[in-house]
């Protein structure tokens, strides 16, 4: 302990750490010290090494509740104009994504309405969907591009995305996704359109702070992996990691591309091959699985859960909150999910949506309880782990802090 008082400390706290061997990394009847944002002390409140009141300026006992890491939403697309309630309708009534899509609705009437939106528009309609997720628990954010599809229109999206995260005090992390979907203005010069992102809009971007990871739709309705890996090479000249939409509709080998590139993750997964996972395996990248798209969609064919188990490659779960086929702003309902739809254990869902989380976004200082983490904790209206994902809707979190300070007294940051 430094000379100086620690700033806080939660005593008679149960402790989910996703540390060390024990499930959950749990620690019953624990305590938590924050000091300057970071996690000072853990352990059991017996281990403590003198009173509370010489140790911390303030105190407070929890009653046993449970404390887990912030959450970590590792996939959004959280900026957009309008919403698609209305293909909602369609696909009730038969239609399948594919052919809404190729229909013109899908990504690009999204764009229509997101290149019609003023940067502070998108702002006010985004803004209400990053504090339903805070309030559900999640203090680290991903946020994509791509439904601009023109620079002016990415750059102003990527700019709300910075913006949301100085707003609420929290990490949010950008990622490009110029390759979402075939603009209509291009609509006859796919190459062009691709060399554009590549060698015009990335560089821009990037050169001007907006971009912490490069993104793709790997599939036949979005971008092939010549493609893609076009836009990876580019990345990789620029610094930028890489992590990619693959096999959520067919398998056109985009896990095994991901891997190649040394990328972060490959989300959705859904046809996913076994060769792609020990792909996946070998580099460290991160399956995203997204059960909101699944669910919205109605798709039968599920992620390779047990071979993604077998091959020991870490899973992540998100909202992948958008307007067409995951309007979903509940992270730990997404958590929920991915042990109904996709059997996941409760402590493989809540793990992937801390640690895996913050594995899937390049992160080693977030998604634990562990001394010198950043101090992003939730306290529960809950005694064990499981409850976050038992519990179907509703309110649990009692309290969010953000860096040491509750979520509700931090102010903006001003930059």
């Amino acid at each position: 302990m430094s000379e100086s008082r620690w700033n806080h400390l939660l005593l008679n706290a149960t402790l989910a750490t996703f540390v060390g061997d024990e499930p959950y990394g749990l620690i019953e009847h624990g305590a938590i010290a924050i000091h300057h944002g970071r996690i000072a002390w853990l352990g059991r409140m017996d281990a403590l090494p003198d009173t509370p009141d010489q140790l911390a300026e303030t105190q407070e006992s929890l009653d046993g509740a449970l404390v887990t890491p912030g959450l970590i939403d590792c996939h959004t697309h959280l900026v957009f104009g309008g919403n698609r309630a209305d293909e909602f309708d369609l696909r009730l009534n038969g239609a399948s994504y594919e052919e809404i899509a190729r229909a013109g609705g899908g990504i690009v009437s999204t764009v229509n309405a997101t290149r019609e939106a003023s940067e502070d528009s998108l702002y006010a309609q985004a803004l209400p969907r990053a504090r339903t997720l805070l309030a559900d628990g999640v203090t680290t954010l991903e946020i994509k591009s791509g439904y601009g599809l023109d620079l002016d229109s990415e750059r102003r999206m990527l700019r709300v995305a910075r913006r949301i995260g100085r707003e609420l005090g929290i990490h949010v992390r950008t990622s490009f996704l110029g390759l979402h979907a075939l603009p209509p203005e291009y609509a006859d010069r796919r190459a062009d359109y691709v060399a554009m992102v590549c060698d015009e809009m990335l560089p821009t971007l990037a050169a001007e702070g907006l971009v912490d990871a490069v993104d793709a739709f790997c599939e036949n309705i979005g971008f092939s992996r010549d493609e893609t890996r076009q836009l990876f090479e580019r990345a990789r000249e620029l610094g930028l990691p890489v992590k990619l939409h693959a096999e959520q509709l067919s398998d056109l080998d985009g896990a095994a591309l991901v891997a190649e590139f040394g990328g972060l993750s490959a989300d959705h997964l859904e046809h996913l091959s076994e060769s792609g996972i020990r792909a996946m395996a070998e580099a460290g990248s991160v399956a995203v699985l997204l059960p909101g798209a699944f669910y919205a969609l109605r798709e039968t064919k599920l992620p390779p859960i047990d071979l993604l188990r077998k091959h020991r490659v870490p899973m992540a779960i998100a909202t992948d909150c958008n307007p067409g086929t995951s309007p979903m702003v509940s992270l730990r309902l997404a958590a929920g999910m991915a042990c109904t739809l996709f059997r996941l254990t409760p402590e493989e869902a809540l793990r992937g949506v801390t640690v895996n989380a913050a594995r899937a976004l390049g992160l080693n200082d977030y998604g634990t309880l562990a001394v010198g983490q950043r101090a992003d904790l939730v306290v529960w209206n809950a005694r064990s782990p499981a409850e976050l994902c038992y519990w179907i809707g509703g309110s649990l979190a009692q309290r969010i802090y953000v860096s040491g300070e509750p979520a509700s007294r931090r102010k903006p940051v001003r930059r």
